[in-house]
Parts: structure tokens; sequence; C-alpha cells
């Protein structure tokens, strides 16, 4: 492993990403990219007496599948590394009980996917384990109690707000096989630009977003034109075009490739009542797991940076009248026959 400029992760004999499971709600069943998950419940209750056990559900469901399909067995996993936007992280602590194996929980709000995978891979790079989990996970429900108010009061909200994703996405990366590889992943910085609006997320994260990028870029000395797609995590239809204009100003030529957001990908925004789009912990991680991955196998895809955006506020924090302080973290996850590093394979 050999970190490059700032805060960058090159991994020499890049981790591979083994297999994934992902699942998720009704209304992300009804978006267009239904067909990439592996599981999609009609319920948003997942048949729990709670909203809370409910998301817990989602993360064990989607860690059982990413085992199912690596064909492995739990104490195969030397780590799992989880975190969720619930206070204590409890979605995922509990998730990890069932699992069984040495447990890291980490916190990056929404940017907790890329997190997970960062240290997970860094793990496996470093020799320090064999298999490592990462997984994340948020539901609707929890979020809206948690952060706003439950969906059972009926608040109304303003167009920029977004609509949390339910669902989980866990990744199994290991030292050798077929898969995806990552080959580099950049830690992010704390932003925060002054904004104070819970209901605009993607205005409040989009400088961390437009920050990590051109970390990512500066540290190894790649442009933005190596990758066939960069795409933020929940910036959604506020923060998107916020991004593309910071980094125009900022003189990184992104018109030589993609810019996308998982917040927008994963619903119709015209058609669904998802307000800008997407957000929460699972949002980036089950389109990275389940529709970009896709991509790669399939050829459409061959080098993507998956940029993880995370909006770190509570509901304390906002009522003491804080600002909201944001990170994003970078993953660049390749296809084994383009990736640079020598001795790797489909």
């Amino acid at each position: 492993m050999i970190r490059e400029g700032r805060s960058t992760w090159v991994f020499p004999q890049p981790p591979v990403i083994l297999s994934v499971g992902t699942v998720v709600g009704p209304d992300e069943g009804d978006g267009p990219l239904s067909g990439d998950f592996d599981l999609v419940h009609p319920n948003l209750d997942l048949g729990q007496p709670s909203w809370e056990k409910s998301e817990r559900l989602l993360l064990e469901q989607a860690t059982d599948i990413a085992l199912q399909h690596a064909k492995l067995q739990k104490d195969e996993i030397q780590y799992f590394v989880g975190g969720d936007l619930m206070n204590q992280i409890i979605s995922n602590t509990f998730a990890a009980r069932k699992l069984g194996v040495p447990y890291i929980g980490v916190f990056g709000a929404c940017s907790t996917s890329m997190e997970s995978l960062a240290i997970g891979s860094l793990i496996v790079a470093s020799g320090a384990g064999d298999y490592v989990m990462a997984g994340t996970c948020s539901h609707n429900c929890t979020a809206e109690k948690q952060f706003r108010y439950p969906t059972e009061y009926g608040s109304q909200k303003p167009p920029t707000a977004q609509y949390t994703v339910t669902g989980a996405g866990a990744a199994v990366i290991g030292r050798s096989g077929a898969g995806p590889v990552v080959t580099a992943a950049t830690i992010g910085k704390i932003v925060d630009l002054g904004i104070k609006d819970p209901f605009n997320m993607g205005a409040a994260m989009a400088p961390a977003a437009v920050d990590t990028i051109q970390t990512h870029l500066e540290d190894t000395g790649r442009e933005p034109g190596y990758y066939d797609l960069i795409v933020t995590g929940d910036l959604a239809g506020v923060g998107l075009p916020i991004a593309a204009e910071l980094l125009k100003r900022h003189g990184v030529p992104m018109e030589q490739t993609k810019l996308g957001d998982c917040g927008l990908m994963i619903y119709d925004v015209a058609k669904q009542k998802v307000q800008a789009g997407g957000s929460g912990c699972a949002c980036s991680a089950v389109v990275a797991y389940g529709h970009l991955l896709k991509r790669i196998h399939q050829g459409e895809l061959r080098r993507i940076l998956v940029v993880a955006t995370g909006a770190l506020l509570s509901p304390l924090s906002f009522q003491q009248g804080e600002t909201i302080p944001c990170v994003a973290h970078a993953v660049a996850i390749e296809a084994p026959a383009v990736s640079e590093q020598g001795g790797i394979t489909t």
C-alpha cells in the first residue's frame, strides 16, 4: 500500500470486491434500477414491529446475500466494517452482533458506504485480513423520525429536501479472486461553508464532494477523463449542479467524463415523490454495489470513482444552531483487465 499526495491510498495489489449484497424497499423497487438489486421488499416494515428493526433486517439480509455470493462462511470474515445514520450506529451494531465477527463501527453519515469500503480495502491490502466485509444501511422512516419528523406527522417538505433511501448494501473484499478491484481511496476532510438548513443537504455537501474529487485527481495525477464515470453519493437535484459549477470554476475539466449522482439514479425524480432525489447511507451503497458494479461486470464501465457524501449534523447540533459539517470519501473501482496494477486479470 502506498500513500500518494495528501490523503489518497493507492493499492499496488488491489483488493478484489468478491461479492455484494443489495436489499431495498418498495420505493426503490419502483425506481429505474429495480432489476439491479438482489432483493426488493414490497413493504417498508419488512414484517418487523419497529422501523429500526426493519432497517437492521435490511443489513442482515444484505450481509447474508454477500456471503452466499462469495461462497464464504461467517467465520471466514476477519472484520466487518460498517455504520449507519442511527444514534450509536445501532443498525450496524445489532447486525454485527448476529454476524459474530470482529467489528469496526464507523460513522460518516451518508458517506459511510465508501468510508467502510476504503477501510476494508486498506485492511486487506495491508495483509491484516484475508476477507473483510463492508456494509451500511438506511431506512426512510428511521431517518425521518430521528432527523426531522415522524412520517405519521405528515410534515410538508421544501423542494430542496431529499428522500432517504430504504436499503442496505454489503461487499466482501478479498486479496485475490474474480471481480472488480479497488485501486485507490481518498479520505476526505470536513468542509463547512455555513449552511444550516437540514432540508438543503445537497447544497451543504457539494463543496465537500468537490474538495475530495480535486484532492483525488491531484494526489493521483489523473485527469477526470481517466474515469468513465465520477459519481457522487447523494447530492441530488440541488447539489449536483452546484458541484459541477464549482468544479468548472476550479478549472477541473469535467467535460472529459460524465458526472453523475446516486441520488438521481435510484429514483425517477419526475414521477416519484422524492423531492430533489435520494439520500441516506444506502443511497450510494445500493447504487454502487448493485447498479454500477453490474455495469462493470457487463463491460459498460471500466473505471469509476464513487464519491460518497455525508452531512455530519445531528438533531442536537441543529437545535443548537450549528452549521452542517460535511465530508466525502472517494473510492476508485476498476475492471481487473484495465487496472494499471500488474498481475490482475478477469
